[in-house]
């Protein structure tokens, strides 16, 4: 479902295989952990990007948050696309950077996890932290 919402929401071809990559990431470092939401991970990872249908600027997340919004997503997807973005913004960075004061930095596991996954992956392929 998460993918053709994508595809609805016109998102560029090259985003979309981002997601799925980061997707993947995500599982991957999800199992290693015990109660995990699996299904909020993937809900999470697959549309973490979605704002990039409308902006490709830092303001994304904030854009993915509305649109996952008109489509019935609760708080905590809703959370995962709004913290995905940097390393965690702080809400006195946000306010330097134009975004509303709030914070984004991850705080569940599972935001934690595709917070990470995306920092991991370019594109669609993984890169070395070093």
């Amino acid at each position: 479902m998460e993918i053709e919402l994508l595809e609805k929401e016109n998102t560029p071809e090259n985003v979309i295989e981002h997601c799925k990559a980061v997707y993947e990431k995500a599982m991957k470092i999800a199992a290693n952990f015990d109660n995990v939401d699996e299904d909020l991970i993937r809900k999470g990872a697959l549309l973490h990007d979605i704002g990039r249908s409308r902006t490709h600027g830092i303001t994304h997340a904030i854009a993915g948050v509305e649109i996952a919004k008109t489509y019935g997503y609760p708080d905590d997807v809703l959370n995962i696309i709004e913290r995905h973005i940097g390393a965690g913004i702080t809400a006195e960075e946000a306010v330097k950077l134009g975004l509303p004061e709030k914070s984004y930095v991850p705080q569940t596991l599972e935001e934690k996890i595709v917070a990470h996954a995306d920092n991991l992956i370019s594109g669609t392929k993984e890169v070395d932290i070093d």
